[in-house]
C-alpha cells in the first residue's frame, strides 16, 4: 500500500502544473490592464509571474521605488527628472489621437490639424474627454500636441513657447478630464469625443458599449506616440527580464497583443489589422525639460469659465486711417488658437477724452464674436485722449482672474496724470499697454511694470502678433 500511494503521489506532482520559477513585482499605466490575459501567457511561456500595481503615466513616473520592472507609456518624464533606468526595451506602440463620433466629424473636416480642434472648441461647436494630465500620459499629450502646434516652431517645446492664450481655445471644449476617460465617455451621450490612444478607442469600438462606433481621427500636423518600453528596475532581476522581453517580442506575443490589445506590433513580421495600419504622419517631439511640463499643467489647471479680458481701446481722432484699421484688423483675425473662447468674457472699453462705450460679452458663440466685431466696428472718434481715466474706468470692471490690454497711439492730455493714477493700487490686475504713434513709452511702461503686465512695442512686430501674444494671459 504505501508503494502504490507514493506511485500516486508522483503522478498527481507530475499532472499539476510546476509553480512559477520566478515572481517580480510591476508598475504598470493605468490602461496597461488590459494586458492581464497576455501577462497569463507570459507566466506559463517564460515562469515569471508578474504582480502588477496600475498607475497613470505622469503619476507613476515620480517614483519606481519598490517595483522590480516597470512598463509605462513612454520614458520621457522620467527622462526629465534623470530617472530612466537603464536598460528599457519598446514592446509595442499607440499613438495619441481623437475618436469622434459620426455625427461631429464634419465639424472638425476630414483630417483637422490640433488648431482645427481647438478653434471648434473655442466656439462651442465640439466636446471632448481626455485624461487627467496630471495623472495620465494620455492626457498630456494631448497638451503636448496642442502647444506644439500651437507654437509653429517644428522643435520640441521650450517653457517661453507655452502659451496660456492658446491652449484657452482648446480647453474650453473640455467635458471633462478624469483618470479612465474611456469609461466616462460611455456613459455620457453629451460629448462629441475623446482624446485618447489609438488603442483605446479601437477596443472601445470593439466592446459593443457604443450606440455607433467612433471615427478615428489622427492630426495632420502630428501626434504623440507612446512605445510601452519594459524597463528593469531592480538589476539583479536581469535574467528574469530577458526572458520577459524575449517573448514579449516574439511573433507569436505580438500577434496577441496586437489582437486582444489594439497595440501595434514593434516586430516588422506581425501581419498587422487593417485598423492598425492608418498612417500617423508626423510625431511631435517631446519637451525636453520638465518646466514645459509644470507650465502647461499650470495653464490647464487655470482654464475653465470666469477668465475676462479687457480691451481699452484708443478712439481719439488721432487713431484715424491705418491706426485704426490696424486695431480693426487684429479682432477680426482672432481666430484658431487666439479665438475669444466659449466662457470668457470680454469687455470692450472705448476712449477718447472720456469713456465714450463699455461693452461686456460672454462668449456662447459666433453671434458673440460678431457682436464684439461690430464696437470695435465704431466710427465714433473724438478729440482729447484721457489714458488714464479709461484705464482707471476699466479696472473697476474687473472681475475674478482678468487681464487688460490698453492700445493707444497718443500722449494723455485729459483726465488723470499717470503719477494721479499711480497713487491709488487696483490690485493684481496686469496690464499690457501696447504702444504705437506718439504715446509716452515711459508712462506706458511705469504702468505695466506696477501691475505685473510688460510693454508691447507696435512698432516691433504686427499688432496683430501683439494681441494674439498677450490678450488674456498672466
Amino acid at each position: 500500500m504505501r508503494a502504490l500511494a507514493a506511485v500516486l503521489l508522483l503522478v498527481l506532482a507530475a499532472c499539476t502544473p510546476s509553480t512559477p520559477e520566478v515572481r517580480l513585482k510591476m508598475l504598470a499605466s493605468t490602461e496597461l490592464a488590459d494586458l492581464g490575459p497576455v501577462l497569463t501567457e507570459l507566466r506559463k511561456a517564460t515562469g515569471v509571474e508578474l504582480t502588477v500595481e496600475h498607475r497613470g503615466t505622469v503619476e507613476a513616473s515620480r517614483s519606481l521605488a519598490g517595483f522590480d520592472l516597470a512598463w509605462l507609456s513612454t520614458t520621457r518624464f522620467l527622462r526629465l527628472r534623470g530617472a530612466e533606468p537603464e536598460l528599457a526595451s519598446s514592446v509595442m506602440t499607440s499613438p495619441v489621437v481623437l475618436g469622434v463620433k459620426r455625427g461631429s466629424r464634419a465639424v472638425l473636416g476630414e483630417r483637422p490639424t490640433w488648431a482645427d480642434v481647438a478653434d471648434r472648441a473655442a466656439l462651442g461647436q465640439f466636446r471632448y474627454g481626455m485624461a487627467d494630465p496630471r495623472v495620465s500620459g494620455g492626457g498630456m499629450a494631448a497638451l503636448i500636441g496642442v502647444a506644439t502646434a500651437a507654437a509653429g516652431t517644428g522643435a520640441p517645446l521650450r517653457p517661453e513657447d507655452v502659451s496660456c492664450d492658446r491652449l484657452q481655445g482648446f480647453l474650453a471644449g473640455r467635458a471633462f478630464d478624469v483618470p479612465d476617460p474611456v469609461d466616462e465617455f460611455a456613459r455620457r451621450s453629451d460629448v462629441d469625443g475623446l482624446v485618447a490612444h489609438e488603442s483605446e478607442l479601437l477596443s472601445l469600438n470593439a466592446s459593443g458599449r457604443l450606440a455607433e462606433p467612433l471615427e478615428i481621427v489622427y492630426p495632420r500636423d502630428g501626434i504623440v506616440l507612446s512605445d510601452y518600453p519594459l524597463m528593469l528596475v531592480e538589476p539583479a532581476h536581469r535574467a528574469a527580464y530577458d526572458r520577459v522581453v524575449e517573448w514579449l517580442r516574439s511573433p507569436d506575443a505580438q500577434r496577441m497583443i496586437a489582437e486582444r490589445t489594439w497595440r501595434r506590433p514593434v516586430e516588422p513580421s506581425v501581419v498587422r489589422n487593417e485598423k492598425l495600419r492608418a498612417d500617423l504622419g508626423t510625431a511631435l517631439y517631446f519637451p525636453n525639460s520638465s518646466e514645459v511640463i509644470d507650465r502647461l499643467l499650470l495653464f490647464h489647471d487655470r482654464a475653465g469659465e470666469g477668465r475676462q479680458v479687457i480691451f481699452v481701446l484708443d478712439y481719439s481722432t488721432s487713431m484715424r486711417g491705418p491706426r485704426l484699421a490696424g486695431l480693426r484688423e487684429a479682432f477680426a483675425s482672432l481666430n484658431g488658437f487666439d479665438r475669444f473662447y466659449v466662457g470668457e468674457t470680454v469687455t470692450i472699453v472705448r476712449f477718447a477724452g472720456t469713456v465714450l462705450e463699455e461693452r461686456s460679452i460672454t462668449v456662447r458663440g459666433k453671434q458673440d464674436l460678431d457682436a464684439l466685431l461690430a464696437v470695435v466696428a465704431s466710427d465714433d472718434l473724438r478729440d482729447n485722449t484721457a489714458i488714464w481715466a479709461a484705464l482707471d474706468h476699466a479696472l473697476r470692471l474687473a472681475r475674478g482672474e482678468t487681464a487688460v490690454v490698453l492700445m493707444t497711439d497718443g500722449e494723455n492730455n485729459a483726465g488723470p496724470s499717470v503719477n494721479e493714477f499711480l497713487r491709488v493700487g487696483r490690485g493684481e490686475v496686469p496690464v499690457f499697454p501696447i504702444r504705437f504713434g506718439e504715446a509716452s513709452t515711459a508712462e506706458l511702461d511705469r504702468v505695466a511694470q506696477a501691475s505685473g503686465g510688460r510693454l508691447v512695442e507696435a512698432g516691433a512686430k504686427s499688432l496683430l502678433e501683439a494681441v494674439r501674444e498677450i490678450r488674456g494671459c498672466r
